[in-house]
């Protein structure tokens, strides 16, 4: 008979019928209850009342039976933990027992089993296990010494566990070595700064020993701590490349992919003339593409991983683009996928091949896969300079086929190929213009329209055109609004006599009649220029534009290397590098296409600065100034910043009162001086009994805030006393999210008991002192940050001036970068930076007559917006 008869709906005095079972002298007996104990626990039945007489059970040689105790003590262990201590003993014996299953089996379970009181007491066993003479106990010790380590770090580093793990790396048996490299590895992880694996020639040696051996997760454990080694020279990096080699014909795909890691990191330090050099590329390529024969989900993994790898070495793959044509039952994830390979592969060599399959593939029906195919068609015009005839040829092809989506595609792509060679193929926009009333997609509009603007003279009803667009301005979207400002604005310089009216109308509607700010500051700027000096405005307006880039979605360099440094993981699959706990913004910085500040920065980076629309119907008398030359104008930084004046310190507040700790009062704040953070905290004594051995922990938060020091109270707090105390703190402790974001959980313990709250830190107090960016990364910045993460708030009766908010700020490392006026308007740019690298920027508007300020935030992390408010309010309202 099955096991599915102890899960079957049981009566009412179970739990006495299974204590009963639980304590029959016979053995079989006792077997059938525990199965009972464990099948009720798997459906979620309370069963803890039985703990004791579980625990009784532990005391046989029955394999199978210990094993089912120890599962119950696993699950019941923590809202158990004064009966847990009851198991000790019988752990402690199992860990001499003669049988090595049992030795594992309890060193295992004890790992297991999260309660603090009782993992001092595994200590010795441990230890014992770590040089057990069989390796099967080493090997799962060594994973033991990396989850006692999660619950009490410092109980594993003061026991000397680590020492004896980085001893184990030298074992005899390949599987305790991988799982000793595992254990530092998961330990590394959590405590970045410490230099667990310090490996060397010789510990890679052996490393590379147990890699032939090992099982297949071993090996990837093995590999991944190879990839972070840095060889001492060439020679070092060949042979262990050498050595590595073999893994690639491996028939698990993450072994397959630790290797490439390895060998990718490992081949930056080989000359390019060695001929291990080519060898090693050609070895590459078939792993790769077997990669490729595995089921769908495994392969838009291998595909993810492969798009880095050719972003940074084409050539590996170079001859194998059939690989990556698209097959008709492919999910769309993966044909997508294809396709972008494909892309990145084409070279003159192989042009006519691809440009064959894409042309076939833009007649498939699945939209968005067809979509992306004409996109492809431009992208290889602009790659393959000596293929853009042809593939104009097959889009003004696909362009007769009168299919809606395919024709607006086709546009968007061919004004990237007239921005890339201009003056060569504008004998087909007469094509495209007999293809606009079709046009409903806003990209396609905005692509139609800059085309129009752009070759405004060859075309004769080019204002005609423009015109039709104009009727239904207000129900454009915003890309479109923007082209078409600019697009007429281009016309009128071209043809000031005829297009006159026209240009003041689109002025007049981006200007007046728009709530847009964006399209209100470019209106506002174009009308500037022409009303100032059209001559200055045919300079900046009609500038030559660059050529765009061949490859416009490649990842940037550093990032590209950080990620080939994750392939094979989670990270090579988003294309972004891992993060703990609240997103770290990532150091890349690329320039988006979104506006700065609310203008319209593409307009201005040909020179001149931004300018807020005036509130009159008109346009302002003293729109005659002269424009400023380069972004350097943007910021007027002639208003001072402020100066240095001391971080804001909240006044004290009780966070545990003596009725909830036993006499015990406890009030406090946080403070920054000079780049340390503290805790201020008074200590009293309410209760009839003297207080001693304090001491102070803090559990796992947002931004890995930890005691620096240990809680000094150096004599006794005698009854009613009072005692101050400033208690260092540090951020290099264990991360995790809380809700709220700045939620502190503090447990507090001295001689009486142990005592908990959580009180709440103001985020300014991690506000860093290098928190000034420069004035060109900021811009670059704000323009990369998504609008989506921009959020604004009201700091509502705060009556002091742009230096004053600027001084009160910069005290607490909130740094003013530019200030300028706009109508009567302080604009102060700011940026803070956090402990853990995120970055915020900020916008403060300040109107002298009104006290309530308007603050935009810009932030990669998003969720900190909201803190970073309080912190505004706080520091600008004391």
């Amino acid at each position: 008979m099955t096991d599915s008869k102890y899960f079957t709906t049981t009566k009412k005095g179970e739990i006495f019928e299974l204590k009963a079972e639980l304590n029959s002298d016979k053995k079989e007996k006792k077997k059938e209850a525990v199965k009972k104990v464990i099948a009720s626990m798997t459906v979620g039945k309370d069963v803890s009342a039985l703990f004791p007489d579980v625990v009784n059970c532990m005391q046989t040689d029955n394999l199978e039976l210990k094993k089912l105790v120890y599962l119950y003590l696993m699950n019941y262990a923590k809202s158990q933990p004064d009966m847990a201590i009851m198991a000790v003993n019988t752990f402690v014996k199992d860990c001499e027992d003669p049988n090595p299953l049992i030795r594992a089996l309890a060193v295992r379970t004890m790992g297991c089993i999260r309660v603090d009181k009782i993992t001092e007491y595994l200590c010795e066993p441990l230890r014992k296990c770590l040089k057990d003479e069989d390796p099967y106990v080493r090997k799962t010790a060594a994973v033991c010494v990396a989850k006692l380590h999660d619950i009490n770090a410092q109980l594993v580093e003061d026991q000397g566990f680590l020492d004896t793990l980085k001893d184990l790396i030298s074992d005899s048996n390949p599987m305790v070595v991988a799982n000793a490299v595992a254990a530092l590895s998961e330990i590394a992880e959590s405590h970045p700064s410490s230099n667990l694996l310090d490996l060397n020639p010789q510990s890679i040696n052996k490393l590379l020993t147990a890699l032939n051996e090992c099982t297949e997760w071993g090996q990837i454990f093995i590999l991944d701590c190879l990839a972070n080694y840095m060889p001492k020279d060439d020679r070092e990096a060949q042979s262990i490349c050498e050595r590595v080699t073999p893994r690639l014909s491996h028939a698990n795909s993450a072994v397959v992919l630790s290797a490439v890691k390895v060998l990718m990191k490992f081949m930056e330090m080989l000359s390019k003339d060695l001929d291990y050099y080519g060898t090693l590329l050609k070895k590459l390529a078939p792993p790769l593409v077997t990669l490729l024969s595995a089921e769908p989900e495994l392969q838009y993994v291998a595909l993810r991983n492969i798009n880095l790898i050719v972003q940074k070495r084409p050539e590996i793959l170079k001859h194998e683009m059939k690989v990556f044509f698209v097959k008709y039952n492919d999910p769309i994830y993966v044909k997508l996928e294809k396709l972008d390979i494909m892309i990145r592969l084409a070279s003159q060599a192989n042009i006519a091949q691809v440009l064959a399959e894409l042309k076939e593939y833009a007649t498939e029906v699945d939209v968005d896969f067809v979509r992306k195919a004409v996109r492809a068609i431009g992208r290889c015009a602009i790659k393959v300079e000596q293929s853009a005839e042809r593939c104009v040829s097959t889009l003004l092809d696909l362009i007769q086929t009168k299919v809606n989506y395919v024709v607006q595609e086709a546009i968007v792509v061919i004004k990237d190929i007239f921005r890339k060679y201009p003056n060569k193929y504008e004998s087909v926009i007469a094509t495209l213009c007999e293809n606009l009333d079709s046009l409903d997609e806003p990209e396609a509009r905005a692509a139609m329209i800059w085309i129009v603007g752009e070759y405004a003279e060859r075309i004769d009803n080019a204002d005609e055109l423009l015109e039709s667009f104009l009727e239904g301005f207000h129900d454009e979207s915003t890309q479109v609004q923007l082209q078409l400002l600019t697009a007429i604005v281009k016309l009128f310089l071209k043809k000031p006599t005829e297009t006159q009216e026209l240009v003041q109308q689109v002025l007049s509607l981006a200007t007046q009649d728009s709530d847009n700010p964006d399209l209100r500051d470019r209106g506002y700027i174009y009308w500037r220029l022409l009303s100032t000096d059209p001559v200055a405005a045919k300079e900046v307006v009609l500038a030559e534009k660059p050529l765009i880039s061949e490859e416009t979605d490649l990842i940037e360099p550093t990032l590209l290397d950080e990620l080939i440094c994750y392939i094979g993981t989670l990270a090579s699959v988003y294309h972004k590098p891992p993060m703990s706990g609240p997103p770290v913004a990532t150091s890349s910085v690329q320039m988006g296409a979104m506006d700065l500040l609310g203008g319209g920065l593409d307009s201005l980076m040909g020179g001149g600065s931004s300018f807020a629309p005036a509130p009159s119907a008109a346009v302002p008398a003293n729109l005659g100034a002269p424009l400023g030359s380069g972004l350097g104008d943007l910021f007027d930084l002639t208003g001072g910043v402020g100066t240095l004046s001391g971080s804001y310190v909240a006044p004290k507040t009780v966070w545990l009162p003596a009725m909830k700790a036993k006499g015990l009062e406890i009030s406090g704040t946080f403070s920054r001086q000079v780049g340390s953070i503290s805790m201020d905290l008074i200590l009293t004594n309410k209760a009839l009994q003297v207080m001693s051995d304090f001491a102070i922990q803090f559990n796992r938060n947002s931004f890995g805030l930890a005691p620096a020091a240990p809680l000094q109270v150096h004599a006794p707090l005698a009854p009613n006393q009072s005692v101050e105390i400033s208690l260092p703190l540090n951020t290099v402790g264990s991360v995790m999210k809380m809700d709220p974001l700045n939620n502190l959980q503090v447990a507090v313990k001295n001689n009486i008991d142990v005592f908990y709250f959580s009180t709440l830190y103001p985020l300014h107090i991690l506000f860093v002192e290098d928190g000034k960016m420069e004035r060109q990364m900021f811009l670059a910045t704000w323009k990369d940050i998504p609008n989506e993460n921009e959020a604004q708030f009201q700091i509502k009766d705060c009556s002091l001036n742009a230096d004053a908010v600027s001084s009160k700020l910069q005290g607490s490392n909130i740094f003013t970068i530019a200030k300028r006026n706009v109508e009567g308007q302080d604009m102060l740019y700011q940026s803070l930076k956090l402990t853990n690298g995120i970055w915020v920027l900020a916008e403060l508007r300040i109107q002298p007559s009104n006290p309530s300020f308007t603050l935009s935030l810009k932030c990669r992390a998003p969720e900190v917006s909201q803190y970073i408010y309080q912190a505004y309010e706080t520091i600008l309202k004391n």
